[in-house]
């Protein structure tokens, strides 16, 4: 394989995971979220507030991704 192929892979499979980490981060924050709410009866507060802690770790692991890919 030629070094072209080979970086053009590298770089296909690195950006492969960037649905699976947007989901897992959304995700995460939504299930801490909602224990808490069932742990402390504060319902849907911490839901609502881990679920933007998802979505904001989410963002920022999808723009940390774009530079580093940038760098591939």
């Amino acid at each position: 394989m030629d070094d072209e192929t080979k970086t053009t892979l590298k770089t296909l499979g690195y950006l492969s995971t960037v649905g699976l980490t947007m989901a897992l981060s959304i995700g995460l924050g939504a299930v801490i979220g909602y224990y808490l709410d069932r742990k402390f009866g504060t319902d849907p507060w911490l839901f609502y507030v881990f679920f933007v802690f998802g979505v904001i770790a989410a963002f920022r692991n999808l723009y940390l991704m774009y530079k580093r890919s940038k760098d591939l």
